[in-house]
């Protein structure tokens, strides 16, 4: 056991959470990983036990709470993927926010309180060009937005019902992989630009395609703000001490406050590859907005959070490495 106590990293077989899992070991805690292992890898956890178990299951939330005796949870479970939210609704809603509730009747039954929730810049829907403050919330675009962003409102009603200290957490464009090369992005089928792109390039998918040349930004493809994994990871390290200290909680973006294009992008992997991604063009793809960029100095004011890992050049170098040092078609 870390010398701090254990943090229930529920989701930590999956990409973001198997990071801030080895950043929780290394922070002194031992992370319980809690995961059905759908869509997460047991050989993603490597830092502390695996508890094989549904998020919906309050029963074996509470009894794994109990039996490792954690201080607080990290909650990554989810469904994520815009285009599907979009085709299948029902699933994100159960999945999302049916799940959350039998993780936080849990985490009340065994007496657990702290909780740092990983919610998503899609909360902001067609916020606008301008780094987009927090409190811009609410009006999204697509159902997985809105699942977030309702698990976030379910946070705000427990902190003041039940005492509970919560975070949100809001990414916007979460990438690049762990130096070691041991963990990194690995979807089937993978949706997220910079791991499709490289995994084209490598011949593991057939193409790489642009969805929608016809925004309004400058070069016609959608803007985002990528953020390193790494650093999502220090800033739950950072989210997690503040609840130690006895913090309430709120929702803090997590982005670097610039964004990048898709041929941006594209551009930047040919720079640092050497490689040409093989493109495609099509249509937009539903509940997509055109610009999606993080004003992130609240994390910073009140988390003593800033990316140091974002340049977009180790990310795309990070991201890179790890399909070369691991096939992404491990289990």
């Amino acid at each position: 056991m870390g010398t701090k106590g254990a943090i229930l990293i529920a989701g930590g077989a999956g990409y973001i959470g198997a990071h801030c899992s080895k950043a929780v070991a290394d922070a002194g805690f031992t992370p319980i990983c809690y995961d059905n292992l759908t869509l997460g890898h047991r050989s993603f956890v490597q830092w502390g036990p695996l508890v094989v178990g549904d998020i919906a299951d309050s029963i074996k939330v509470a009894s794994t709470i109990r039996q490792y005796d954690v201080q607080a949870v990290m909650h990554f479970a989810a469904s994520s993927a815009v285009g599907e939210s979009v085709a299948d609704p029902q699933k994100y809603y159960l999945n999302n926010v049916a799940g959350t509730l039998g993780l936080l009747q849990g985490m009340r039954e065994a007496g657990c309180t702290r909780l740092v929730f990983s919610s998503t810049g899609a909360v902001y829907g067609n916020a606008g060009r301008e780094p987009i403050p927090e409190s811009a919330a609410g009006p999204t675009v697509n159902p997985y937005g809105r699942s977030k962003y309702m698990i976030e409102q379910i946070l705000s009603d427990y902190r003041a019902a039940y005492g509970f200290s919560a975070i949100a957490l809001r990414y916007f464009n979460a990438c690049g992989a762990d130096a070691s090369g041991a963990i990194g992005e690995l979807r089937d089928p993978e949706t997220h630009l910079i791991p499709r792109a490289l995994m084209a390039i490598l011949g593991h998918v057939p193409d790489f395609a642009i969805f929608g040349t016809d925004y309004e930004t400058p070069d016609g493809t959608a803007v985002r703000d990528y953020i390193h994994v790494d650093d999502l990871a220090a800033a739950h390290i950072a989210a997690i001490g503040r609840l130690m200290e006895g913090h309430r909680g709120g929702a803090y973006n997590l982005g670097t406050g610039s964004g990048y294009s898709v041929r941006e992008i594209v551009d930047a992997i040919r720079n640092e590859t050497g490689e040409q991604v093989p493109l495609v063009y099509r249509e937009r793809r539903p509940g997509d907005p055109p610009v999606l960029v993080a004003d992130p100095r609240r994390a910073e004011q009140e988390l003593g959070f800033k990316p140091r890992r974002s340049d977009l050049g180790h990310i795309i170098r990070s991201a890179w490495a790890w399909p070369q040092k691991a096939h992404p078609r491990i289990a």
